[in-house]
């Protein structure tokens, strides 16, 4: 048997690069609602700070959503 490292070592950097940039979106929609809380308090309006938290968050699930199905579409 043998091993392709190469191979492992592509998938690991590719599996590390997407999980810290899913991290940092996450991040900014959890940003985005914390502004959102502070300009509450300031009696202000955030609604562009939401609206980018949503997105955020959707583009977190969206990409869960598509590895799950990557992972079910191989099986």
């Amino acid at each position: 048997m043998k091993i392709d490292w190469a191979a492992i070592g592509s998938v690991f950097g590719v599996s590390l690069v997407f999980t810290v940039g899913l991290v940092a979106v996450f991040t900014l929609g959890v940003n985005g609602l914390v502004r959102r809380e502070k300009a509450a308090a300031q009696g202000g309006s955030a609604a562009l700070a939401v609206t980018g938290a949503y997105v955020c968050f959707a583009a977190c699930a969206a990409a869960v959503g598509y590895g799950i199905y990557l992972i079910m579409a191989k099986a």
